[in-house]
């Protein structure tokens, strides 16, 4: 595997893969339960690959996929780029604060990209907390004429390869 760009070294704690449980609920649609995988990892230029899979816990059908990058253009700045399968591109930017154990992230949308089939989506924000080998999120979603309303949170352990 190549060198770590020196540009994303800060978030060298996010890199491997997380599993976990989660909560999702929306005003319009029935709360929900996921189980969830995301694969961070990198390539030796100055971002980091993003992917994520969930699968309902009732019967383990297919939910959610996104794929992206993260990248860090200044201290204390991070962008988060996500294509999803439902025709939505997100680019969020916000602040990126790192402690002794862990960071945090919060991010918020900057530009929503919708195809002709995709629903309406104006604004999302997510929030990433992470303690040691733990990463817990939460992402906030503006859609289907809804304001910015709580939609997912999860708590994810860092899984060993």
């Amino acid at each position: 595997m190549p060198e770590l760009h020196p540009d994303v070294a800060v978030l060298a704690p996010l890199i491997g893969t997380w599993a976990g449980a989660g909560a999702g609920e929306y005003p319009t649609i029935a709360s929900f339960g996921y189980r969830e995988e995301i694969v961070i990892g990198h390539v030796g230029k100055p971002f980091l690959t993003y992917s994520q899979r969930t699968r309902a816990t009732d019967d383990g059908r297919p939910l959610h996929a996104e794929t992206g990058y993260l990248r860090v253009p200044a201290p204390g700045r991070i962008e988060l780029v996500v294509a999803h399968p439902t025709g939505v591109t997100e680019i969020d930017e916000g602040t990126l604060v790192v402690d002794g154990d862990g960071l945090s992230i919060e991010v918020a949308s900057t530009s929503i990209g919708l195809t002709g089939s995709a629903k309406s989506i104006t604004a999302l924000s997510r929030s990433f907390q992470l303690a040691g080998d733990q990463l817990t999120y939460r992402v906030a979603m503006a859609a289907v004429g809804e304001p910015l309303t709580h939609h997912l949170a999860a708590t994810l352990r860092r899984q060993l390869e």
